[in-house]
């Protein structure tokens, strides 16, 4: 299988198992209201249905991408000093001076040529 297969079906397994997560959360929070308002019963046993199909789909989709989990992980790694990168932070931190400064000098300008008229 193509490692971008493999990827894509790693990405469906991790949505597909959050879904299921999500499902089981949800349905364990409707029991307990279903527990403790006993009179309200019968309006949240759709729900609870509805819930438990939800689950179930999402369990079959995470186990129809499970193969995703032998996708590998590529970490690309940049070899920098801390030297080079302080080196470029100070050089951005000048650039950014200097446009501060050039702004107030445009500034300036626009306002004594507005006095002057």
């Amino acid at each position: 299988m193509k490692d971008k297969d493999l990827a894509e079906y790693k990405t469906k397994y991790n949505v597909f198992r959050h879904h299921a997560w999500a499902g089981l959360g949800f349905l364990s929070v409707f029991l307990a209201f279903r527990l403790i308002f006993l009179e309200q019963a019968q309006i949240l046993t759709p729900v609870v249905v509805i819930l438990a199909i939800y689950i179930i789909i999402a369990l079959i989709f995470t186990y129809r991408y499970r193969i995703g989990l032998a996708a590998e992980e590529k970490v690309v790694k940049v070899e920098t000093s801390s030297d080079e990168v302080e080196k470029e932070r100070i050089r951005a931190d000048v650039e950014k001076e200097k446009l501060k400064t050039e702004k107030k000098k445009a500034k300036a300008e626009a306002k004594k040529s507005k006095k002057s008229q």
